[in-house]
């Protein structure tokens, strides 16, 4: 019997700089993928930009794990724009 082979998907999403790239990479890391023994999530930040690779053993799970990552992203670089270092000089500015 041969094995299953993985199909591999690889998002490189890019920040403002490398510690927006950093803290959702933190952000996400925190929660663990469903289907541990189906899918494999690596994370890196390279220069601005936060690295995903995924290692899912269907093309439905490697579809499902980047939709699900791309929600949290879309949350994740909303919250920083909204909270984050450059909305703070903005109402420092508006004052």
């Amino acid at each position: 019997m041969s094995e299953t082979p993985w199909h591999t998907v690889t998002i490189r999403v890019p920040f403002a700089n490398p510690k927006h790239a950093t803290i959702a990479m933190q952000v996400i890391d925190v929660d663990p993928e469903l289907q541990r023994q189906a899918v494999k999530r690596t994370l890196t930040v390279d220069g601005n930009d936060l690295v995903a690779s995924f290692a899912t053993s269907t093309v439905r799970l490697a579809r499902l794990t980047t939709n699900g990552f791309l929600e949290n992203i879309d949350l994740v670089a909303r919250t920083i724009g909204e909270f984050g270092e450059d909305s703070e000089r903005k109402q420092v500015i508006s004052r």
